[in-house]
């Protein structure tokens, strides 16, 4: 069964990524003990990734790189806020483990989206956040395996996710 929309894809891959001085990173490893199992189509990963691995069937391995612009985005320097460092009391209490330099935390903006910032400074009355995605601006080159392919189940469609094993869990 080839890989296409609605259909439930289990893969392994490994991903590194370049940076502007072309230095390549190891940023993830997905092992066959734990795969990715999604719904292509309904992914939430860069579209990009669905189409390289469209029409894949199981057994099938990959490798593929996508440019920043297709992957997320270019680095957007309106990213990069000061932010008031009261708004990270606890309690009253500025916890001081929480406001270390490359740190990421899950905020919320003023239209209640959720965002993950990494603090870059802490200075006397504020705190420097970077709300870019952590892989902006940098190309991504994956590399994998296609452990199977099936139909997603109607409860499935219907919630966007996968069930059972490998699925995510709410």
């Amino acid at each position: 069964m080839q890989i296409s929309n609605a259909k439930v894809v289990s893969l392994t891959y490994q991903l590194t990524v370049t940076d502007k001085n072309g230095d390549r990173e190891l940023v993830e490893t997905v092992e066959q003990e734990h795969p990715m199992v999604f719904i292509h189509g309904m992914s939430g990963l860069p579209e990009a990734f669905e189409d390289k691995i469209a029409g894949l069937s199981a057994g099938d391995t990959f490798e593929f790189s996508i440019p920043a612009e297709e992957g997320y985005g270019e680095y957007d320097a309106s990213a990069v806020v000061d932010l008031p460092k009261d708004i990270f009391k606890v309690d009253g209490e500025l916890v001081d483990e929480m406001l270390e330099v490359g740190n990421f935390l899950p905020m919320t903006d003023d239209r209640g989206n959720r965002l993950q910032g990494q603090i870059i400074e802490v200075g006397e009355d504020f705190v420097r956040m970077d709300f870019n995605h952590p892989l902006a601006d940098k190309e991504m080159f994956f590399s994998g395996a296609i452990l199977s392919v099936r139909e997603a189940t109607e409860s499935e469609l219907d919630h966007g996710h996968v069930h059972g094993e490998g699925g995510v869990h709410h």
